[in-house]
Formats: structure tokens, sequence, C-alpha cells
């Protein structure tokens, strides 16, 4: 990476040699060590098949790809979609197959966002209106490297169903849809594709409220995952458990919102459950960029 991305001399950022990329990284690694995050891999807690270091090398592996995002290329900037395929690629080189794939998708276009100073609801709306057919077939692809829990899609939309992966490629472009084309026909089932159609609203809020916070950032992720899970059913849960249990998940959440001794319990009992609210993981790991990217301390 150049200096694209890169803090100017003197910047009263408390970390100005640390670029969106560093910050990015440090973000997946800050959300899988925050705890507790019920049903969630944590540094206390594995899964059966999904190991903690399973989300560290995830992490690290996904670097290569969040450089590209960053927009630094030589003969351009690279497309996001591929960006976000390469990242994919590198965090699938562990042994627990999928650890980051959402958190990877809101990332992208965030940490595009950040290196071409436009991390805001605004700024990240530009680059999502950017987006082409060439990066909805590089997310097709990165569909490939990893097993994704995703609803069915409507019969109509059968062709674009994203477990077909590349195999999806003509009908995206037979109708001449962009990544966010994409996204938006995928709003109303997930929360993550919902985050590239508003502006990331989800985001930036809970963002928010880890800046005004208090303590170590992993005692506030955690509690900002709380807030995240109780405010709205999360859309893995629902995939995986339907839509009442999603709901009732979030009441669980809301009732230990801001006791971190409470969701203790929550999470022991979420992990005995088999529920893994996935999704708001994936926005916990977005609200720490961009509060990493405003200086939160760490």
């Amino acid at each position: 990476m150049s200096g694209e991305g890169r803090r100017p001399p003197g910047s009263a950022h408390p970390r100005p040699d640390m670029t969106p990329v560093d910050h990015a990284e440090l973000a997946l690694l800050l959300e899988v060590a925050s705890t507790p995050k019920p049903g969630n891999v944590d540094r206390r807690r594995d899964h059966d098949d999904l190991l903690f270091e399973h989300f560290l090398a995830g992490a690290v592996g996904a670097r290569a790809g969040l450089e590209l995002a960053t927009g630094d290329g030589n003969d351009g900037p690279p497309a996001l979609g591929d960006a976000f395929e390469r990242s994919v690629r590198g965090m699938s080189q562990q042994e627990g197959d999928n650890t980051q794939f959402g958190c990877l998708l809101l990332l992208v276009p965030l940490v595009r966002a950040a290196a071409t100073d436009r991390l805001s609801p605004t700024g990240v709306a530009d680059v999502v209106e950017t987006t082409t057919v060439d990066d909805a077939v590089g997310f097709y692809r990165a569909f490939e490297h990893v097993d994704v829990a995703v609803d069915d899609p409507p019969a109509e939309a059968d062709a674009l169903d994203v477990r077909r992966g590349a195999d999806a490629i003509p009908a995206l472009r037979e109708r001449d849809l962009t990544l966010a084309d994409v996204m938006e026909l995928s709003a109303d089932g997930d929360d993550n594709a919902r985050e590239w159609t508003t502006g990331f609203e989800r985001t930036f809020a809970a963002a928010d409220a880890v800046l005004d916070d208090a303590g170590p950032v992993t005692d506030r992720l955690a509690r900002a995952f709380l807030d995240l899970l109780a405010e709205r059913p999360d859309t893995l849960v629902a995939v995986e458990h339907g839509d009442d249990t999603a709901r009732a998940v979030s009441r669980r959440a809301d009732a230990v919102r801001g006791d971190l001794d409470a969701a203790e319990d929550l999470a022991e009992a979420f992990r005995a459950e088999g529920i893994n609210p996935g999704t708001t993981a994936d926005l916990t790991a977005a609200a720490a960029f961009v509060a990493l990217e405003r200086g939160v301390p760490v």
C-alpha cells in the first residue's frame, strides 16, 4: 500500500500512523475479543467447529483485500467487488471456514470511504452508488470461498441466488445489476444489505455510542452488541431459527442491556441453544472500525 489513505503529517488523530486498513484489521480483532457477546465466539467462548483462533487468522488473512478497498491502484481504483472477493478469499485461509464474511461486506465500502476522506453516511452512500456490475460479479465470486447462511430467494429471483456463486454471473450481466442493485434486492431480509441502502445508519449510530461510552473498548463493543441485538432481530438467527426466535432473542438481549455480568449468563444460554447472532457481530465490527477512525482510545 502506498500513501493512499494515510493521514497527513501532524494529524490530530491519536494514531496518526495507522491507516484505515490497520483500523479495519484491528476492528475485526477487537470484535472477536469483546466479551460477552451472547451467542458469538469471543475470547472466552468457542463454538464446537469455530474457534477464537479462526477469527484471529481470518482478520489477518483479510488484510490484502482490505488494502485493495482503499482504492490505491496504479491503473485506477481496484473494483470494490474485487476487494471484497480478495478479502473473503484471504479470510477463508483458516480451519473454521466462514468467520467474517458479513463483517467484510460492511468494512470494504467503509474502508474505501475512509481512505478517500468520506467516512460519513453521505460519503459511504456515494461509494455504494458508484458500484458497477463488475462489483456485483466480485461479490458473487466471494461465495465460492466459504459457506454462507442465507435465506432462500423469491422464486422469481432464483437465478440470482448468491449460493450459485459464479454461475449467477450471466444473470447479473443480463439484468445489468450493480452491487448496489443487488444489495437493494436483499435489503428486506438481510440487515447487512440494508446497511448498504441506508448510509450505514446503524453502524454510525453504534459507533457514536461506542465513542460516548467509557472503559476498555472491548467492553464498549460488548455493550454496543447488546444494544444492536435488542433493537432489531438478528438476520442470521432468523435464517437459522425463524423470525419468532429472532424476536425472542432480541427481547432477551434487551433484558440485560448495559449489564455485562447478566450478559455472561445469557451468553452461556445462547451457546447451549445454538443461537448465533452473527449479523449483529458484523455490525459491531463495522461500528468498531468507524469508532477507531474517529479516535476511540485503545
